[in-house]
């Protein structure tokens, strides 16, 4: 039974992961000045969210074992980090791996984005400065108050979200989520290790 959910699983990845490889080839509408930060596909990092509990499974399986050598066999926690590693690893790859189908297109959108923002920003600099540097601006008009500085200010903020757009439809928190998902099934193992006064402290230093 155990076998039979656990490829059922692996079966729904592999159709999330075509999908998605299926999504990519198509010509996507992408935004590099979207508000998310990567064109508009943020929302697939959510997928971490909903994996989370496939996460904690593969996590409780190694714990199992790592508990049965532990207590069987008179091993030590730390001998297995590598493997501890190695499945936080395996669940990372497995769940957001999919998503760097999407790569290709986000680098190109943010590339050509770049090169069509960057020259409008120029022009738009030139000219402001050629109004108020140059002495181009009519007779009378406020420098303090003119729309003119809001356009250069919200025009530069712009900018600066197709610069520091992603080009990967994940976050470090993403990551951060499968990964204590992963471990926290793992983590009463360290009672073997370190008192429980230590343990919560240790606890309690990651999450404060």
């Amino acid at each position: 039974m155990f076998q039979f959910l656990l490829l059922r699983w692996y079966f729904r990845l592999f159709v999330w992961a075509r999908f998605l490889w299926q999504v990519s080839r198509l010509d996507l509408r992408l935004l590099a000045t979207h508000s998310d930060g990567v064109a508009g596909l943020a929302f697939l990092g959510s997928v971490s969210h909903a994996m989370a509990p496939l996460a904690a499974a593969h996590g409780a399986l190694v714990a199992g074992v790592l508990a049965d050598a532990i207590f069987h066999t008179g091993a030590k926690l730390d001998e297995f980090s590598i493997e501890v590693v190695m499945v936080v690893a395996l669940m990372v790859c497995l769940v957001v791996g999919p998503l760097l189908v999407f790569a290709p297109q986000l680098s190109a959108a943010k590339r050509a984005a770049s090169r069509s923002y960057g020259v409008l920003a120029q022009r738009l600099a030139r000219e402001f400065d050629t109004k108020w540097q140059g002495g181009g601006a009519p007779a009378g008009e406020p420098f303090l108050g003119s729309p003119d500085i809001s356009a250069l200010t919200d025009y530069t903020s712009a900018l600066n979200v197709v610069r520091t757009m992603q080009i990967v439809p994940f976050t470090r928190q993403a990551l951060l989520q499968l990964a204590v998902a992963t471990v926290l099934p793992i983590t009463p193992l360290l009672l073997t290790i370190m008192p429980v006064e230590q343990l919560l402290k240790l606890l309690l230093g990651v999450v404060v």
